[in-house]
């Protein structure tokens, strides 16, 4: 289990109570959102047990299908009806739970009903210019994300909408207990800055924004004013240092989400600000964010060529702070910014998603990257009237909700390298955006159900005419082949939180934005709603040489979390794998999707499996195929190794697991879940060990007054063979409820080069 109290910890021992607890949403306030922010790869452990039972209706709708308005009108009154869909969310990783059901009314093919009535959809945008320039802007506030249009039709869709309505109770709650809380105190964390303070404010402006614009209490416009006045150093406790560096433009992340969190409050409160009050917020929006980015076009590093997180981050704050002052200010400092920031997010931050969708950092940099990117399209197209190309630029950004959603598993996120810092106002509500636009309905209906939904921007990217459930049609299976990523997910079922999920990558070691670990072949396992084989997510970032390089000498991999021997995978005379690895993939699958039923019952001869050939990222190998699969209808797992090795060679897995050995064989415990792993035709003399997650005694020395991660409560299991030829292969069993020993296949040994889908029947 992560310890969400500190998000550098890794794993922990502890484990969570198997409760299912009622629907948990993002706020409650601080504690769940250091949860949301230590979504970390290195979360194992039990999660909650499903404890419900069916609900809702299951009725068909009567009679032949109906079209246009009657169509949206009966989704609305499904939607009345059944409500939120999960039935509340797990213990542990905040996951939906969903009822066992088949409700073939609510549960269908993921589709939007347009519609004219103003209680179902939002109306059109009456600003429509013929000729949209990113200077020119529309004439009524609020600009950025949410338009008067927009608000006006709020409070109707509330009440006829679930979601709407549950998320609106939520923000109004959290922004009540951040109302109480003392203003962000200021904390230089570093190499790291203040990004946790600017996120933080951003978050609790657009909490304190929003519900103003819904109540008129003025309460909240004083408490954003105080907040704001706080991080421009006029509060009554000193912020930063004097001069133009308070917001720390040397990491310039802490700096553009400064001035996002101005600018959102400058443009959301607008009528409602004194003309000193507009002056004080511009005025310090400029000094400290929109100059320093200016001046940064030309000297920050993340302006030229860098394709991922900071490339959007920055980008996206400047531009929503410019927006927000255009014709309030006659310096021209916003109009410089627009020339420069819209054509360098065109060319760099929209092409950090790969061509297969997947993130080019992490999955969980994703959240940071495309909430930037979001957040910059869509305010351009609420000030302007356009996108400028933002969503169409990158023929393949439609594709990177399909990447959130399969990298997803029911034991969290598939976290391979870094998590990043705390995401407060980061979240996975680009997939409404992004849903909405690029017309992908099972991007906005899975999103819908995840814990971190209720936040002000969803209220105005969620298309209220969505319909259906993003699961019906959708395969359990997806590989992701960019040469970069090289990735494949497999699963049992994606609404049953005790389902199998494997997911295991190999791709190329650099280009990551020195975020990605020596992982070639790395996987995890969830199943019986438990992560068996897991992550153990970001070493401390202000580790010396943490970020200088991802040569092959760098410091970084000098940190356990980061070397190979921290990833669950093979070493060879226990050596970091090669930086300059070209592997190579296959992959197949038996194809099967999932129907409108919560409750999959999966074929028996239903399969798919992931081969890699990752000779070339090692010294001393002269040929090396991993290759994972499920058999026995997705209730087993098959890891395979064929080496030919002149080093010695080392099979590791982490796990929180208690592990007991019995020479070939180990049986896994958490709470009480069991997992056993075998080894099949073992060569002689072999046997499984355990050891800590700590590094070896004789590796390379760390850099002076450098400390390694702990990773408390980790074991590692180990299978140790000399050089030679072999074909390694260790089967899972997970011990399903009602499962006995003779449902156990034992599948037969094939050359990873001979596997198909009927290979292991």
């Amino acid at each position: 289990m992560a310890d969400y109290a500190n998000e550098t910890s890794g794993l922990t021992t502890s484990q969570p109570k198997r409760t299912t607890r009622k629907w948990l949403w993002i706020g409650v306030p601080v504690a769940i959102v250091v949860i949301l922010a230590a979504v970390l790869g290195g979360v194992l452990g039990s999660r909650a047990h499903k404890n419900s039972s069916s609900s809702s209706s299951n009725a068909a709708a009567a009679g032949s299908s109906p079209t246009g308005e009657a169509a949206a009108s009966q989704a609305a009154s499904i939607k009345q009806e059944i409500g939120v869909f999960p039935t509340g969310t797990d213990s542990q990783y905040l996951l939906p739970l969903y009822p066992s059901t088949t409700n073939t009314a609510a549960y269908t093919t993921p589709t939007f009903h347009p519609s004219n009535n103003a209680a179902l959809a939002w109306p059109a945008d009456p600003f429509q210019p013929s000729d949209p320039s990113p200077t020119s802007v529309r004439s009524d506030r609020p600009r950025l994300i949410a338009p008067a249009y927009k608000w006006e039709a709020l409070s109707k869709l509330i009440t006829t909408d679930p979601y709407l309505k549950v998320w609106n109770e939520t923000i109004f709650g959290n922004a009540s207990v951040y109302y109480n809380l003392p203003v962000v105190q200021y904390h230089l964390d570093g190499g790291s800055g203040i990004l946790d303070n600017a996120r933080e404010i951003k978050m609790r402006v657009k909490a304190f924004s929003y519900v103003y614009r819904m109540t008129n209490d003025t309460k909240w416009v004083d408490r954003t004013f105080k907040e704001l006045q706080n991080a421009a150093g006029n509060g009554t406790t000193p912020f930063g240092p004097d001069g133009q560096d308070k917001w720390n433009p040397s990491h310039f992340l802490d700096t553009a989400e400064f001035t996002a969190a101005f600018a959102i409050g400058y443009d959301w409160l607008y009528d409602a600000w004194t003309d000193e009050q507009k002056s004080q917020i511009r005025t310090s929006m400029i000094f400290y964010g929109l100059q320093p980015g200016l001046d940064a076009y030309s000297t920050g590093w993340w302006f030229g060529n860098i394709k991922g997180n900071w490339n959007c981050v920055s980008n996206s704050g400047l531009t929503m702070g410019a927006l927000a002052i255009l014709g309030d200010d006659t310096s021209g400092i916003a109009e410089q910014i627009l020339a420069k920031s819209v054509p360098n997010a065109l060319e760099n931050c929209v092409f950090a998603v790969s061509s297969d969708g997947t993130w080019a950092e992490t999955a969980n940099y994703w959240y940071f990257g495309t909430t930037g990117l979001a957040e910059m399209t869509s305010s351009l197209m609420t000030a302007t009237g356009s996108d400028f190309g933002l969503l169409t630029n990158n023929e393949d950004l439609g594709k990177t909700g399909l990447y959130h959603m399969y990298v997803t598993g029911p034991g969290s996120l598939f976290a391979y390298g870094d998590h990043g810092p705390n995401k407060f106002s980061t979240t996975a509500n680009s997939m409404l955006f992004w849903g909405d636009q690029l017309k992908h309905p099972e991007y906005v209906l899975f999103q819908r159900d995840q814990h971190d939904a209720p936040e002000p921007n969803s209220m105005f990217w969620y298309n209220p005419t969505v319909s259906g459930a993003f699961w019906d049609g959708l395969a359990l299976d997806h590989v992701f082949d960019n040469n970069t990523d090289q990735w494949a997910a497999m699963r049992s079922s994606w609404t049953d939180e005790d389902a199998l999920y494997v997911a295991i990558k190999a791709g190329t070691l650099q280009g990551h934005q020195t975020h990605n670990d020596l992982d070639l072949g790395d996987f995890v396992l969830d199943a019986m709603g438990t992560r068996w084989a897991g992550e153990l997510g970001s070493g401390d970032y202000l580790s010396p040489g943490y970020f200088n390089s991802d040569d092959q000498d760098a410091q970084r991999w000098l940190y356990y979390r980061k070397r190979t021997e921290g990833q669950n995978t093979i070493l060879v005379n226990k050596a970091n794998q090669l930086v300059k690895a070209a592997p190579s993939i296959k992959f197949d699958s038996s194809g099967t999707k999932q129907d409108s039923s919560t409750v999959l019952q999966v074929p028996s001869d239903s399969t798919a499996y992931f081969t890699a050939d990752l000779t070339s990222g090692y010294d001393n190998v002269s040929s090396f195929k991993r290759g994972i699969r499920t058999i026995n209808g997705r209730k087993q797992v098959l890891l395979q190794d064929d080496i030919n090795a002149s080093g010695d060679i080392m099979w590791r897995m982490h796990t929180n697991a208690t592990v007991a050995v019995d020479g070939t064989s180990a049986t896994l415990k958490i709470g009480d879940k069991t997992l056993q792993m075998t080894i099949l035709n073992p060569p002689n003399g072999v046997s499984i060990t355990t050891g800590p997650a700590v590094r070896f005694s004789d590796d390379p020395p760390l850099p002076p007054d450098a400390s390694d991660q702990e990773n408390p409560g980790v074991t590692v299991v180990m299978i140790n063979l000399p050089a030679g030829t072999y074909s390694l292969q260790v089967l899972f069993n997970p011990q399903w409820a009602g499962m006995s020993a003779s449902d156990f296949k034992t599948p037969p040994a094939v050359a990873i080069d001979d596997w198909s889908l009927t290979s292991h029947n």
